[in-house]
């Protein structure tokens, strides 16, 4: 294998740890951002050369794989949103529930007052 060939080797793998040097990070491994890496011109990896088939073939893999990674990323994304959201309806509720005890705290209290005419402590207290 020459030089050049190990050079476009060397940029898959950094594409495929995501760690580039060339590219953005991130980027979708193709068969140009291959070539970018790799320090080469856009469209350098022809598939109308032989010579370049099984690095065709194992860009695709990668291609391939990366998209895996991104679709599983994506689920567990959805996945904590609904989360989140299911966290949120607990708390409206949580609160709604609190706001209803304070309500009728201070209606228990009133009647209390009127009852026993002693002076009940207000729930907060007046800032004066």
């Amino acid at each position: 294998m020459t030089d050049s060939f190990l050079e476009y080797y060397e940029a898959l793998e950094r594409l495929k740890k995501d760690t580039p040097m060339r590219v953005l990070k991130g980027t979708k491994i193709t068969n140009d951002a291959v070539s970018l890496e790799a320090g080469r011109g856009k469209g350098s990896i022809k598939k109308s050369r032989p010579i370049f088939a099984d690095l065709i073939v194992a860009i695709q893999i990668a291609s391939e794989q990366q998209m895996l990674v991104v679709n599983t990323q994506d689920k567990k994304i959805e996945k904590l949103k609904s989360e989140l959201d299911q966290c949120r309806k607990e708390l409206e509720a949580a609160l709604a529930r609190e706001v209803s005890l304070l309500y009728e705290l201070y209606e228990v209290k009133k009647e209390i007052n009127l009852l026993t005419g002693a002076k009940v402590i207000p729930i907060r207290k007046r800032r004066g």
